[in-house]
């Protein structure tokens, strides 16, 4: 007898009509026609099944800060990290707990299990530190959220920013960050990546560095970090978070470029909701789109995965902690509106942006967690369309979040008396 059993959904890598026997927390079985009795069953009625969403990419010291003290007048990047230097003096651990929490009640209602936070460190008191942790141990039951020692302000440029991020970092946050295109010069942003990248390999721990976050194409730190990466032997635990000076790159440097990258074996982390709004700022037209060379880099072999970065903060007055959105606009301005291409940025809101977390026991095959979604459409295509309603969200095999399904009344008369925008897929091959 199993704890739970899932009947008739359908999975992201096409199959159908299969069943998920859960016990103990883990994924017992998975086929068709799985025929045993089970303490609750649940019909996913031809629904798609999917592991949770992970964001990679976060700011969960600043989320839901918007106003505060003021709005960002330019909308600007550079307006926004002048704010957050204004807030930053007056944050609590209370407040930043608070709102930390908050957050995570919608990332829960949105399925989304697994988050990596940047924790400013450029303060000495340490304020968001201390706050991330507590927030980490609170979350621990239902959310995995690493949290990266994120020096906001430069690791040489903010005064007292090198030993900050030690002491960050003892203090148990989990990766090491960085920002090289914020330094004063070129040859200091350079400097910090041979040395966050030579603290990391000393402590074991990854590397997640903001890189290259600007219009200018001469901003080319993400050749230093794979270079570094090679030399402390750090392939595959390194990200290149952003990228976006990729975007102005000319293609006879890329093509360069994006092979050492592979060597390195890097992670990229886009964030196509932030990209597309910050970048491009000094542009009149044509104006640039800002976001990293998505499609190149996956081609490439390279593990992209897709950060939502930012929620009603200094830097973005929008976003939900909806990963499909994240996916909706990633498909826009990468312009990757092919059924494969669509199948791809699904994977770079899930199982690509899990390895780039190492997240362990993640996936729907026999023995992962019992962590899943169901999702008002039928497949990943759909609920990327759709931005799809989350009907049940589960953490090690229990139901934490539930919605209705997501259906209208219609009162016309000789017409159909609802609508579920779900049921209106295009027919493609093999499907009915």
């Amino acid at each position: 007898m199993f704890d739970v059993l899932i009947k008739n959904a359908n999975l992201p890598d096409g199959r159908e009509g299969i069943d998920i026997a859960i016990s103990g927390g883990r994924i017992a079985a998975v086929g068709p026609g799985i025929a045993a009795e089970a303490g609750e069953t649940i019909d996913a009625t031809g629904r798609l099944v999917t592991p949770p969403f992970v964001d990679p990419h976060f700011h969960m010291d600043a989320t839901l800060s918007l106003g505060l003290p003021r709005m960002n007048v330019s909308g600007t990047l550079l307006e926004g990290i002048a704010l957050w230097g204004e807030l930053r003096p007056t944050l609590t651990r209370e407040a930043l707990v608070e709102r930390a929490l908050r957050y995570c009640d919608l990332a829960v209602s949105q399925g989304l299990l697994a988050i990596r936070s940047h924790v400013d460190t450029s303060d000495p008191k340490l304020v968001t530190a201390e706050a991330l942790i507590e927030v980490r141990e609170a979350v621990a039951p239902y959310i995995d959220l690493q949290l990266v020692a994120f020096p906001q302000d430069g690791y040489y440029r903010a005064e007292g920013g090198v030993d900050a991020l030690n002491r960050a970092l003892d203090m148990g946050l989990d990766i090491v960050g960085g920002i090289p295109h914020f330094e004063r010069t070129m040859a200091d942003g350079a400097a910090s990546v041979a040395a966050l990248c030579r603290i990391a390999a000393e402590r074991g721990l990854p590397v997640d560095m903001h890189c290259d976050e600007t219009d200018d194409p001469m901003s080319r730190h993400i050749e230093t970090l794979a270079a570094e990466t090679v030399r402390f032997g750090l392939k595959g635990r390194v990200a290149g978070s952003h990228l976006t000076s990729m975007h102005s790159m000319d293609n006879y440097y890329v093509s360069k470029l994006i092979p050492l990258m592979a060597e390195a074996e890097i992670n990229v982390i886009p964030n196509p909701l932030i990209n597309i709004m910050l970048q491009g700022r000094h542009d009149t037209y044509p104006k640039r789109r800002g976001m990293t060379r998505v499609r190149e880099l996956m081609e490439a072999g390279l593990n992209v995965s897709f950060g939502h970065d930012c929620v009603m903060d200094p830097w973005y007055s929008m976003g939900s902690g909806d990963m499909l959105e994240v996916g909706h606009m990633a498909i826009h301005v990468a312009q990757m509106a092919g059924i494969e291409d669509k199948r791809k940025i699904f994977d770079a809101l899930t199982v690509n942006s899990a390895k780039t977390m190492g997240l362990q026991g993640y996936g729907l095959e026999k023995g992962c967690n019992a962590d899943l979604v169901i999702l008002q459409a039928r497949d990943p295509l759909e609920a990327l369309r759709l931005k799809a309603n989350r009907l049940l969200v589960m953490r090690r095999g229990n139901a934490i979040a539930r919605a209705a399904p997501r259906v209208s009344t219609l009162d016309l008369a000789g017409r159909p008396k609802t609508v579920d925008a779900a049921d209106y897929a295009p027919l493609r091959p093999g499907r009915g």
